[in-house]
Formats: structure tokens, C-alpha cells, sequence
């Protein structure tokens, strides 16, 4: 019976992808994290409510952050703008 710990290989197979996968997870947690300071610092969006967004933002990893901006945030800034 073999036993799989961590010193027998199962880290030092990611080696070669950590070029990859590293700024994929900067990218994730950047996208993330602006996505959520935008949900919890505006009341308005084009679809669904807070409730909604933040889970969706924070399980689905990249694409829950894109549609959310894509789909959920209101465009709010441009109609101030064209009031004046």
C-alpha cells in the first residue's frame, strides 16, 4: 500500500507550471478583490442585488468577477455625468 505524502512528488510536479499558475492566481485574487470592494461600495446594479453577486463572485473563480462586471455593475459614474 502506498501512502502519498507531500515530499513524494506531488508538489514538485507543479514546478513547471508555476510560471502559469502564479500570475493566474494574482489575476484571480485581483479581479476578486475589485469586484468586491465595487459590490459593497455601490447600491445600484444592472442585474440581481448584493446577495447574489457576492457568492457568485467569490466561488466562481475569474468568471464570477468578469460577469459581474460585464453583467452586474451599473453604469452609474456616466449617468451622473450627462445630468450636468
Amino acid at each position: 500500500m502506498h501512502i502519498v505524502t507531500a515530499s513524494s512528488g506531488s508538489f514538485a510536479s507543479l514546478t513547471p507550471y508555476l510560471p502559469f499558475l502564479i500570475p493566474l492566481a494574482v489575476i484571480e485574487l485581483g479581479l476578486m478583490v475589485a469586484a468586491l470592494i465595487h459590490i459593497f461600495t455601490h447600491k445600484t446594479y444592472k442585474m440581481g442585488n448584493r446577495w447574489i453577486w457576492v457568492p457568485l463572485v467569490i466561488l466562481i473563480n475569474i468568471i464570477g468577477p468578469v460577469l459581474y462586471f460585464i453583467l452586474g455593475r451599473s453604469d452609474e459614474e456616466k449617468d451622473d455625468s450627462e445630468d450636468s
